[in-house]
């Protein structure tokens, strides 16, 4: 099936034609016609799966007949992120650009006065997050009365974040005879329950199994203790054929020092996370999608705003604390029926996130086994831990002068720590000198010969 062949106008398959795509995906193909039919749609459908351009282009020729009136947004699409927003903002401009539609993009971070004139000159299309669209119709700048069609994208994500009572209150002030478009991942109870409220006889089209990985992607755990992930993450990174990847970590603080260790050891890495304000955030994403950039490191904020063409590579520095996140993080390789890798760095406190991942997915996931840092490099310890010496004794111990072997000490101190000495000295001599790196992971303990005072009390009778 071609783009042709589902009744889109000669402007769209014009834009399209020209930003390469013919063919329509599975899910492009099913909703469309049912979208350009004005009939409600539950979709399900797995990240990656070319969902947005199945509301956008039939969208884009359903407002071509109408005008706008000042505050009154013709349609509504609703994202749980500033960078979806701005991502489906992006498709409008590229497929609707011969058309005369106006949109308007209403996300925070930014400021209120230019997203207030757009609104009072009137829009076809209006995206936002639903917190700032709240805000403005509380003020009174905004009217729903004139919506004709409404967009729930990524619900489930809604759900997660917390906006299921704003998207609830949000509904009650749209046209009751409005025709309303939903699209999640997965369908968990309280979102049917949402959709049996606002939605009138829906079309229910689903073009996978819900919550299941990309095929063309292929996974990989990578078992590594948390001291060597860093080490390990560049030796993937040198080793593997990267062209450009995003690196996923659970915590703000981590996105940051991460960043700041790939750019040391002289990658080109950015970083993008919620606190980074709007204006650098979409600085460091035109620069990853412009190739000045070819790391992203990301918390979970861009797991399901990414879309960037050709990402070769997703790397889990961190285990996802939620098995959903797994799928949509994942996502952002392998889109478009491109092939894509992605790595997970597993340790033990992470093994039943793992469990509960594979069982979400359905599939056990390849390991690769006890991956250890590239030789001849130090390993990078965790801040808190810089500066200590894990082949000193720990500052509680007694002082190193009581193990000097100059210093007289009682005969039964002597008698008693003979043997302990006598039994550490093979592997005193198998290993001269223990490197820092050498030791476990998390232990900055004592590594050589038992001192002679603790053999005083300690198995001995």
């Amino acid at each position: 099936m071609r783009f042709a062949d589902i009744g889109l106008s000669d402007e769209l398959l014009r834009a399209l034609s020209e930003a390469g795509y013919d063919e329509p995906t599975p899910i492009q193909a099913a909703a469309i016609p049912q979208v350009q039919m004005m009939r409600d749609i539950i979709a399900i459908a797995q990240t990656g799966t070319g969902k947005t351009a199945s509301f956008v282009l039939p969208m884009i020729d359903v407002l071509a007949n109408g005008r706008a009136r000042a505050r009154m947004p013709r349609s509504l699409i609703l994202e749980p992120t500033r960078e979806l927003a701005a991502q489906v903002a992006e498709n409008f401009e590229k497929y609707g650009k011969y058309h005369k539609l106006s949109m308007a993009l209403l996300i925070g971070g930014v400021q209120m006065g230019d997203q207030v004139k757009a609104l009072e000159k009137g829009v076809d299309v209006l995206i936002a997050t639903p917190g700032r669209l709240m805000d403005l119709f509380e003020r009174g700048k905004i009217l729903l009365t004139g919506c004709e069609m409404l967009v729930i994208d990524e619900a489930d994500r809604m759900l997660d974040m917390g906006f299921i009572p704003d998207i609830e209150h949000i509904c009650t002030k749209l046209p009751a005879t409005r025709q309303t478009l939903l699209f999640s991942a997965t369908m968990p109870p309280p979102i049917k329950k949402l959709a049996d409220k606002f939605l009138s006889n829906p079309k229910y089209i689903e073009v996978a199994r819900p919550a299941t990985a990309n095929v063309n992607i292929e996974q990989f755990l990578v078992n590594v203790s948390p001291m060597k992930k860093r080490d390990v993450l560049r030796d993937l990174l040198r080793t593997e054929d990267v062209s450009n990847a995003i690196i996923f970590c659970n915590r703000k603080t981590t996105v940051r020092e991460l960043n700041t260790s790939l750019q040391r050891h002289g990658m080109r890495s950015g970083e993008i996370h919620g606190d980074i304000d709007q204006a650098s955030r979409q600085k460091q994403l035109e620069a990853f999608k412009n190739g000045d950039i070819n790391l992203l490191v990301a918390s979970d904020v861009a797991a399901r705003g990414l879309d960037v063409k050709g990402v070769s590579h997703v790397f889990n520095f961190d285990a996802p604390w939620h098995p959903d996140d797994y799928v949509h993080r994942i996502g952002r390789t392998g889109r478009a029926g491109a092939k894509g890798k992605a790595f997970t760095f597993v340790t033990k406190a992470d093994e039943e996130a793992i469990e509960n991942i594979e069982k979400l997915i359905g599939t056990k996931i390849d390991r690769l086994g006890k991956v250890e840092a590239p030789s001849g490099e130090p390993e990078e310890r965790a801040p808190a831990k810089r500066g200590r010496k894990p082949a000193e004794p720990k500052a509680k111990s007694a002082p190193a002068e009581a193990v000097a072997p100059a210093e007289p000490k009682p005969a039964r101190e002597k008698a008693a720590a003979k043997p302990a000495r006598e039994k550490a000295a093979p592997k005193a001599e198998a290993e001269p000198a223990q490197k820092p790196s050498a030791a476990p992971a998390g232990d900055d303990g004592w590594n050589g010969p038992m001192p002679g005072f603790l053999g005083v009390g300690f198995g001995t009778s």
